[in-house]
């Protein structure tokens, strides 16, 4: 038997993509995203073939290399060692495949209406054309043929559902089905398209009071409405408002702590609340229906849906975007105020790209952006009724 080239170091320390080979035709795959995979080449039956041994942060090196002792003692007696790890676990066809990825990683994510996007998209593009098939036969050109018909289209779903074929292959190659993900391969092959950025419609900041007052003029709910002001005053999303609850509220401190399960970035946010946020709050409580929600739906116990403020907006003449009411306020904070930059991106609770700043920069800022939400509320205030001024929440 030839000389091991590697040990049990090396195998934990190798970062470089590549290669790196043993003996009896084991050797270490490396991949670009760091990933570590035994695999064996063998001639099985006259033909050259590679067999999965497993990620080497589950298998030894030992283990590998006895693996691979057997595999080529069985090659030698005309055995094909593939065939017998076939016979020993049934490879599952693209679509049990992907139900499988499905349910495995439902629970991670942050709301429903992710979880039925995943599956929705395989299962209209997709399954038609691969969902048959073994998911250790699809080939790249498999992918291709699923994508090609959208890729110009329907760009962000076709993109989306690429990433999803390579879950789900990713899984497959995981469990041993396969040794690719076909989806990283085709990339040169798709037609080139460029990106068409696609931003929220958003009302000029001059004309955000006016809404307001059509909105509360306006014959919707009350809840609904109440709701939409809160949404515009403190800046949030639309999904941290509608599942707001009492618990959240520190009347005493004035402000609205937003869980970090409910924050795009994963963290706690603070919202300070000005005069009026907290005037809201109060009127919201008149239509409590027993849960804990503030501002419930039309069912009892229930969130009101993503598509109802949505829908107030546009019935009222609007053509603009919920979501680009943080733009409203955002540009206004750039054009009207001399708050600064740190203090304005916290209030709309945007992460810190640069990983070195955010290190130290741990303050929320609450003071100084208690200031600046209450400033927004003077100037729509001072808009809806000039001869009124809010004073400043402490």
């Amino acid at each position: 038997m030839p000389q091991a080239r590697l040990n049990a170091l090396r195998v934990r320390n190798v970062s470089e993509p590549g290669k790196y080979y043993d003996e009896n035709g084991l050797f270490l795959r490396v991949e670009k995203s760091g990933s570590k995979r035994w695999v064996q080449r063998l001639t099985i039956k006259g033909r050259q073939r590679e067999v999965g041994l497993g990620s080497a942060s589950l298998v030894s090196l030992s283990d590998a290399r006895a693996k691979a002792y057997e595999n080529r003692q069985l090659a030698r007696s005309g055995a094909d060692p593939l065939a017998e790890k076939a016979q020993q676990r049934s490879v599952p066809t693209f679509e049990a495949a992907a139900r499988e990825v499905h349910r495995i990683h439902s629970p991670t994510w942050k709301n429903k209406k992710h979880a039925a996007q995943f599956i929705t998209t395989l299962e209209t593009y997709t399954f038609p054309k691969m969902g048959s098939m073994s998911v250790s036969d699809i080939t790249a050109a498999d992918v291709l043929a699923a994508l090609l018909p959208i890729w110009t289209t329907k760009q962000e779903t076709a993109r989306r559902v690429k990433q999803r074929i390579g879950t789900v292959m990713k899984w497959a190659v995981a469990q041993g089905f396969r040794q690719d993900d076909p989806s990283a391969a085709i990339q040169s092959a798709l037609p080139k398209v460029r990106a068409r950025p696609k931003h929220r419609k958003a009302l000029p900041y001059a004309d955000v009071a006016e809404c307001v007052e059509t909105v509360v003029a306006s014959g919707a709910g009350k809840t609904t409405k109440l709701a939409l002001e809160f949404l515009i005053l403190t800046a949030a999303r639309s999904g941290e408002v509608r599942l707001a609850t009492w618990s959240e509220i520190d009347f005493d401190k004035g402000e609205w702590c937003v869980p970090a399960d409910r924050m795009k970035a994963g963290v706690d946010h603070r919202v300070p609340l000005s005069l009026r946020a907290v005037a809201i709050l109060n009127e919201a409580r008149a239509y409590a229906d027993g849960s804990d929600l503030v501002f419930p739906g039309s069912r009892e116990g229930k969130p009101m849906s993503d598509m109802t403020l949505s829908k107030l907006v546009k019935s009222l003449g609007y053509d603009v975007d919920v979501h680009g009411f943080r733009t409203s306020f955002r540009t206004w904070a750039q054009e009207q105020t001399s708050f600064p930059h740190d203090v304005v991106e916290k209030a709309l609770a945007h992460t810190i790209k640069n990983k070195s700043v955010a290190a130290y920069a741990r303050s929320d800022l609450f003071e100084k952006r208690h200031e600046l939400m209450n400033a927004w509320a003077r100037y729509i205030d001072h808009h809806l009724r000039p001869v009124t001024k809010l004073e400043v929440v402490r």
